[in-house]
């Protein structure tokens, strides 16, 4: 028997293969199908099916172009309602491969139709759980995100409640040795505070996981609620997609096609500026937006840009446009995009930043702090500044005054790049990045 982790950095995702006398089942694969049939390929497995824990919402899964590539079955809860074909794996469903089983358990918290597998030998000795959302190393999911969206609807206090029990009465009954796999890592927006390691232990957890404490319900709900991250526009979206099952990803990929600078001058639709900051800066056409490609690119793009907004992407050159549209295709963005256009010749550059000026004169400057609210309540870094989180900023341009230039801070400098964009474009007294300027103002 062999499990494999194939994880995304770029949204913390882990997906697995498990591998049982050349027969293989998948759990929650990423957008992309190809890297599953590669392995596939190698080990001499057949795919025979395709779990998805839950519809996801930080990313876009390939269960639906997997199914019809292989031909293998897709397994959801029936509380799910997919769109797609499926079977549903509920509470002690079993699912037969090679010499080993894999077992629903119905684990609601993170969401009302969140399942967990648990993967057992041919002795009925339990080896592994893979927990979807429901348990991180080192955190548990967020409650929060299936209040207004999926077929079930359920409030985040009920949800938290879901969850105390879901743990208390089946995952944290589990032998200590049950390996955990879980959905996400470290930096996901599906939970607060995750571990860097990739998988545990049922008893490691129970020692090191501070939800899984000795804690009544009360507690344990009020602990869940408090500090969760913001919520990304386009969660609801990937909901949605992944109830009815994505397109093909190479089929979607291929109507966006590189366009030249002539087409987009009377444009009203967005543009998105991939390059970095400093080439950005250095010269951009009026009004973009400055994504620089990075390791959260895609988290940004769907936390700036709204579900069903169509924009244009400039890249620097030819070569990085691939990555940049795969990257949007991992959260279904990717049919929001009109085309792509490498680098520009505009003269609209942004003013350069006098930081000697600011530190003598910052009552001069209208200062914008574009960092969480959980940052927030570590301090501010300048007494005056006006608190506008960046998931919030394009809807509070009105709150932010222009009698003064604008200085843009967030905690290292990839965000205000981002920020002060946003502003430039809408607003007419010079707008700064503070960038990573902003440490030599730590207290």
């Amino acid at each position: 028997m062999q499990i494999e982790q194939f994880y995304d950095t770029g949204l913390s995702h882990a997906s697995y293969a498990i591998v049982s006398n050349n027969e293989m089942v998948l759990v929650d694969p990423a957008r992309d199908p190809e890297p599953y049939l590669a392995f596939a390929r190698e080990n001499h497995a057949k795919i025979i099916g395709i779990i998805e824990t839950h519809p996801h919402a930080d990313f876009v899964s390939s269960h639906l172009e997997l199914h019809k590539r292989t031909g293998a079955a897709i397994y959801t809860s029936k509380l799910v309602e997919a769109d797609y074909p499926h079977q549903s794996f509920d509470e002690n469903d079993v699912i037969e491969i090679g010499s080993h089983t894999l077992k629903a358990l119905n684990t609601p918290g993170h969401s009302p139709d969140s399942i967990c597998v648990l993967l057992s030998d041919q002795t009925g000795k339990e080896l592994a759980l893979f927990t979807g959302d429901t348990l991180f190393v080192g955190d548990v999911g967020r409650p929060d995100l299936r209040e207004n969206v999926g077929n079930v609807k359920a409030k985040a206090t009920e949800l938290a409640k879901a969850m105390y029990h879901t743990l208390h009465s089946k995952i944290m009954k589990l032998p200590a040795d049950v390996v955990v796999y879980p959905a996400h890592g470290p930096g996901s927006l599906c939970g607060r505070s995750m571990s860097k390691e990739l998988q545990s232990t049922i008893g490691k957890e129970l020692k090191e996981n501070p939800v899984l404490r000795p804690m009544e319900e009360s507690e344990f709900v009020e602990l869940l609620m408090d500090d969760q991250p913001f919520i990304p526009k386009y969660f609801v979206h990937d909901v949605a997609i992944n109830r009815s099952g994505a397109d093909d990803l190479e089929a979607s990929l291929a109507h966006i096609i590189r366009i030249v600078e002539s087409e987009i001058e009377n444009t009203t639709a967005l543009l998105i500026d991939a390059r970095p900051a400093h080439v950005f800066k250095a010269g951009h056409y009026p009004h973009a937006i400055n994504i620089p490609d990075g390791n959260k690119f895609e988290t940004w793009v769907g936390s700036i840009v709204g579900p069903g907004e169509s924009f244009y992407l400039i890249v620097a050159e030819e070569r990085n446009a691939d990555g940049l549209l795969r990257k949007l295709a991992k959260i279904g963005y990717e049919s929001q995009c009109k085309g792509y256009l490498t680098s520009t010749e505009s003269s609209n550059v942004s003013p350069a930043f006098d930081l000697s000026f600011f530190k003598e004169n910052e009552t001069d400057f209208t200062i914008i702090d574009i960092r969480n609210d959980s940052e927030l309540k570590k301090g501010k870094l300048f007494k005056e500044a006006i608190h506008i989180p960046l998931p919030r900023l394009r809807e509070s341009l009105q709150a932010i005054p222009e009698e003064k230039p604008i200085v843009v801070h967030c905690a290292g400098g990839y965000r205000s790049a981002i920020g002060s964009s946003i502003i430039a474009a809408r607003v007419a007294v010079p707008v700064y990045d503070l960038s990573t300027a902003v440490h030599e103002f730590e207290k």
